[in-house]
């Protein structure tokens, strides 16, 4: 067996490992929900509950992402891409996290450019771009979250923002790196920027294919997390 084919089993491996763990996170939410509910108010709304809540959803996007990874790197991810109207799409990644932004008083809100209504690409993809971004911005934001879509020289532009500190000098500096190693003051790995890049490299249009930018400043003076589609 060859170097290639040894690290082809490994990383199989790894991907089914991964599986079972993102079934078992299910499971342990499901059970966490029906739990939950049978708790009086007071106690669902607890600064805990909002901890747990937003650590599944981490955890979860996560282990999308690394089986997303694993799809990519043996050629099993192919663009499913279609036209998707921008305002229903956004409301619904919001949706997902409503919990979140509710215990953590959090304002989340979406802004679409009426000149650009309707996207082009794969959805479930993007979504789980859009929720690792989202699930960032709720670290680090301290009242409220902003997503923005608009058209840019012909490339339609998802952006994320928040109005917390922003995103560290040295990490806007190196992100054409995508992947940093361990930051051992944040714990950032930098695999959901790698992801998202990966992601957005697969939307082509004329040759030209899609990429991530992050920065500071935006309408809430927080970081900034921009997905270029063409």
């Amino acid at each position: 067996m060859n170097d290639n084919q040894q690290a082809l089993d490994f990383s199989t491996v790894i991907a089914s490992t991964v599986h079972d763990m993102k079934n078992s996170l299910a499971m342990l939410m499901r059970a966490h929900s029906q739990w939950l509910a049978n708790l009086p108010d007071p106690t669902r709304q607890s600064a805990e509950q909002g901890v747990i809540e937003f650590e599944f959803a981490h955890l979860n996007g996560m282990l999308v992402q690394l089986l997303g990874l694993y799809k990519l790197g043996v050629n099993q991810m192919p663009l499913q891409p279609a036209y998707h109207e921008l305002d229903d799409f956004i409301e619904a990644q919001l949706a997902c996290h409503q919990d979140v932004f509710a215990s953590r008083g959090i304002a989340a809100s979406f802004e679409v450019d009426p000149l650009s209504p309707l996207g082009f690409f794969d959805r479930e993809l993007i979504a789980s771009v859009l929720a690792n971004s989202i699930n960032n911005a709720i670290r680090y934001a301290r009242h409220a979250l902003l997503i923005t879509v608009s058209d840019e020289a012909g490339q339609l532009v998802l952006t994320i923002n928040d109005d917390g500190e922003g995103y560290p000098c040295e990490m806007i500096e190196r992100q054409a790196d995508y992947v940093q190693g361990i930051n051992q003051s944040s714990g950032s790995t930098g695999l959901g920027l790698y992801f998202a890049g990966r992601i957005a490299a697969l939307h082509q249009r004329n040759g030209v294919g899609g990429h991530t930018r992050i920065s500071n400043g935006g309408p809430l003076g927080g970081g900034v997390f921009s997905l270029y589609l063409p």
